[in-house]
């Protein structure tokens, strides 16, 4: 209990960091005069930056356990963050940005690490909850914009702290040092570690199975599509609905709340009804949620109303915070001994899915003119893991029908 709390605090602080420009940017981009494409780029790269390293974070995790691991990601992304507060310039931006993206490895991190800690008839559960960590990207929606009403433009201590903006990054630095000290000193002096004496090349051997690519496209519905879209809502709610800054960190907010908390559900009806069914129901429920908005542009009365918009939204929330769990429990099934490197790889793969479709939204908005063009995206890769999942459960169904019996035949 104590890894899977100190576990999922410091990820849900990581994570908070690791996607604050979803509403920083917005003040970034008007001080800074960016453009749809510069802007794209801004709220992408600090994903591109947690998502490359998940797979040697996992491995790496197994290795040295989750405590040192732990500690030592938040050191080392408290000085990036600190520097965005200093930066003069969109290079400067992106290179910070680049930096403390390392956050987003950290999920990695406490995956491996609980997974170690939990027995298995838990580990949905257990994954799930600390998965629910992703909550952080609410914070900054929601402190965000009173932060950048109530601290003054000139900050404190006569500039020394920076106001506007720029004091919600040294206050995360500041929060980032205090959540180490509490890893280090709170965790278990003798930390498991699943992964000590083991080869390199016998813990990637799982990668080379075609269902671990599967469920890392699974990942990208699921997670980078919730990654794309709390970095992009904001902005949308603006340019399509005409609302504040303030209304609009909101409405993600309510997006965010159901993704994240709802992952220790989608992990408990994984281990009592299975991981397969469950992520059935959920990318059945996102299709379908995807095209009232994805529709809505070649209607004649214009953008489906802002009701209906946000009962979309929610649907494919609460489908995401299922999902991301569902998924998850694929993992220690199948891979018991690898969950550092599979797990690794799979949350390299959705989380480079949040690198990539803010951008396709960018380019393909600017393309075309067409906001909702985001839906179209969002939609035809749910479709497209829903087909996927379906064949497998015909293929699963035929092969028993053949065999004559209920186990799964072990090339699924």
């Amino acid at each position: 209990m104590r890894v899977l709390l100190l576990s999922t605090t410091a990820f849900t602080l990581l994570f908070a960091v690791w996607l604050m420009f979803g509403v920083l940017a917005v003040p970034i981009k008007e001080e800074f005069g960016l453009n749809a494409i510069q802007f794209a780029w801004l709220t992408s790269i600090a994903i591109l930056s947690g998502s490359l390293w998940r797979l040697p974070m996992g491995m790496w995790t197994d290795r040295v356990g989750g405590k040192v691991a732990m500690t030592i990601i938040l050191l080392a992304t408290a000085v990036p963050c600190y520097f965005v507060s200093t930066a003069s310039s969109f290079t400067q931006l992106i290179v910070f940005a680049l930096l403390f993206g390392i956050a987003g490895n950290s999920f990695s991190i406490g995956i491996a690490w609980n997974a170690a800690w939990s027995t298995r008839e838990r580990q949905g559960f257990a994954l799930g909850t600390f998965g629910a960590g992703n909550v952080g990207a609410s914070v900054t929606k929601l402190i965000g914009p009173a932060l950048l009403a109530l601290i003054p433009a000139g900050g404190f201590l006569n500039g020394l702290v920076p106001g506007g903006w720029r004091f919600i990054p040294v206050m995360y630095a500041v929060m980032l040092l205090v959540m180490a000290a509490f890893v280090w000193f709170g965790s278990p002096a003798n930390d498991l570690k699943p992964g000590a004496g083991r080869s390199a090349r016998e813990m990637l051997k799982p990668l080379s199975e075609v269902r671990v690519w599967r469920f890392g496209l699974y990942y990208i519905v699921v997670f980078g599509a919730y990654v794309a879209m709390s970095l992009w809502l904001p902005n949308y709610y603006k340019k399509v609905y005409g609302l504040s800054l303030s209304s609009a960190a909101l409405l993600t907010a309510l997006f965010i709340f159901p993704a994240s908390l709802l992952r220790p559900v989608g992990g408990w009806l994984s281990d009592r009804f299975g991981a397969r069914p469950v992520t059935y129901v959920v990318f059945v429920a996102m299709t379908l949620a995807c095209l009232p908005p994805a529709l809505s542009g070649f209607s004649n009365d214009g953008p489906i109303g802002l009701g209906g918009f946000v009962a979309c939204i929610e649907v494919l929330a609460i489908g995401m915070g299922i999902g991301k769990a569902s998924v998850y429990k694929y993992i220690p099934e199948y891979f018991p001994k690898d969950v550092g490197a599979v797990g690794g790889l799979v949350g390299t793969i959705g989380a480079l899915g949040g690198f990539l479709l803010p951008l396709g939204f960018g380019y393909l908005e600017a393309a075309i003119g067409r906001p909702e063009g985001c839906f179209w995206v969002i939609g035809g890769l749910v479709a497209t893991s829903m087909v996927w999942l379906h064949l497998v459960v015909v293929g699963i169904t035929r092969s028993r029908a053949r065999q004559g019996a209920f186990a799964e035949p072990s090339a699924v």
